[in-house]
C-alpha cells in the first residue's frame, strides 16, 4: 500500500469540518472529494480545502481512486453511502453511532465482508488518557474482575439545538434521541470496559421536550456474562452544563473512573469543550494517592492543545489509517460499533415489552422501530 491513503467525506454538516481537519493534517492520508445530496452546498464546501465535490458516493470513489470514506451524515442514513463506498471499492470509517437500527449495522457489516474491506467507527473518546488509563487498569488486573459500573451522562438540550438542524427531533431523521446521539461515547466505553453483555432491562421517555418525538433520558440496568452488572443513566433533560462520568469497580474492592466531559455540552460546530477529561475515581492500593498528578498531567495535556475539538477525532482517524497501512484491525470495528447500537435497541424493546431483553439482539421487521415509534 502507498504511503498516503486517498480519503473522503460523506456530508457536509456541523461534524464535517473536524474530519476534514483531521484529513488535511494526518500525513497518512490526501484529502481527495466531499459527497452531498446539494452540489451547491458540497461544491462550496470543497472550495474550503481545494477539494472535489461530488453528489454520488460510488462515482465519487470509482473516479478518485479512494482508499477512506468517512461517512458524516444522521444516524439513520448510514447505512446507503456506507454500502455504495464498499461496493465501489472503498474502506469506510463512520461517525457514531453505526446506524440507528440493528438491521442496518448487518447490512453494512456483510457488506464489509463481501467486499474485502474494513469498517470502523468513530467514537473519539477512547483515546482521552484518562479513558485509556481505566481501560489499562482493568487489563492489567488491578482492580480484578470487573463487577459493577455506571454510567452517569446528564445535560441540557434546548430547543435552538433541535431547531439547529431538520433533522434533529424525530424518530425517522435522528433514529432517537439521547440514547442514539449523545450516550453512544459512554455506551462505547462501558461495554470496552465491562465486556460481553447478557441482558438489559431499560426505560426511556421524553421529561421535558415536548417539541420534539424522541426521547431526552433514558435508565438501564445491564448484566454481563461475566457476572458483573451496571446502571446506566442518560439525559439531555438536566441543566445547567453536563456531567458525563464512567466508573468501574473491581472484585478486589477498587475503583476506576473517568469523568469524559463537564462544564457544557459540545456541539461539532456550535460549541467547545470547556473541562478536560480526567480521572475522576481511583482507589487502586498503592495508587490512591496518584489521582491528583494524573488530573493534573490530563489537564495540562489537555489546556496545550491547539485545537481541543480536533485532536481526538484525529487520533481516532489515524488509527483507522493506520490500520489500513499496517494490515490490522481498527481498535473500533464494525462489529463493537454493534454492539452500542444493541444496547440502545434493548432499552427501547425494554421498555415497549416491560421486561428484560436478552443477547443476542437480532433485527426486527416490525414497523414500531423497536418500540421506539409504538
Amino acid at each position: 500500500m502507498s504511503e498516503k491513503l486517498r480519503t473522503a467525506i460523506v456530508g457536509v454538516g456541523k461534524v464535517t469540518d473536524l474530519h476534514s481537519a483531521a484529513l488535511v493534517n494526518l500525513p497518512e492520508s490526501d484529502f481527495t472529494a466531499v459527497c452531498g445530496r446539494s452540489l451547491e452546498k458540497t461544491e462550496n464546501y470543497a472550495a474550503k480545502y481545494g477539494i472535489r465535490a461530488y453528489t454520488d458516493v460510488s462515482e465519487m470513489v470509482s473516479r478518485e481512486k479512494i482508499d477512506v470514506v468517512i461517512i458524516c451524515t444522521p444516524h439513520p442514513n448510514h447505512k446507503e453511502p456506507t454500502i455504495a463506498a464498499l461496493e465501489a471499492g472503498a474502506n469506510v470509517l463512520i461517525e457514531k453511532p453505526l446506524a440507528s437500527s440493528l438491521e442496518d449495522c448487518d447490512a453494512m457489516i456483510e457488506a464489509s465482508r463481501k467486499c474485502g474491506k474494513q469498517i470502523g467507527l468513530i467514537c473519539q473518546r477512547r483515546w482521552l488518557l484518562p479513558a485509556q488509563r481505566v481501560k489499562k487498569a482493568i487489563d492489567d488486573g488491578k482492580i480484578g474482575k470487573p463487577v459493577f459500573a455506571t454510567v452517569n451522562m446528564l445535560g441540557w438540550r434546548d430547543k435552538d439545538y433541535y431547531d439547529s438542524d431538520e433533522w434533529r427531533g424525530s424518530w425517522e431523521a435522528e433514529g432517537g434521541g439521547v440514547l442514539v446521539n449523545q450516550a453512544p461515547h459512554q455506551l462505547d466505553l462501558l461495554q470496552w470496559y465491562m465486556g460481553e453483555i447478557e441482558e438489559c432491562y431499560g426505560l426511556w421517555s421524553n421529561l421535558n421536550h415536548p417539541y420534539i418525538e424522541v426521547e431526552d433520558t433514558a435508565n438501564a440496568i445491564l448484566k454481563f456474562k461475566n457476572g458483573g452488572v451496571a446502571n446506566i443513566i442518560v439525559s439531555n433533560s438536566q441543566k445547567p452544563g453536563i456531567y458525563c462520568k464512567v466508573h468501574v469497580h473491581g472484585e478486589n474492592g477498587a475503583s476506576v473512573g473517568v469523568q469524559t466531559d463537564g462544564g457544557a455540552m459540545f456541539v461539532a460546530g456550535m460549541s467547545s469543550i470547556l473541562e478536560p477529561p480526567v480521572t475522576d475515581l481511583w482507589t487502586v492500593p498503592g495508587e490512591e494517592d496518584m489521582m491528583a498528578v494524573w488530573v493534573k498531567e490530563e489537564s495540562d495535556f489537555f489546556n496545550k492543545l491547539p485545537n481541543k475539538m480536533e485532536y481526538f477525532h484525529e487520533r481516532n482517524i489515524e488509527d483507522f489509517l493506520q490500520a489500513l497501512m499496517e494490515g490490522r484491525k481498527p481498535m473500533i470495528t464494525g462489529e463493537e460499533g454493534r454492539v452500542t447500537v444493541e444496547i440502545f435497541t434493548a432499552i427501547y424493546r425494554s421498555t415497549r415489552d416491560g421486561k428484560p431483553v436478552k443477547w443476542p439482539l437480532l433485527p426486527e421487521k416490525g414497523k414500531d422501530f423497536d418500540g421506539r415509534a409504538s
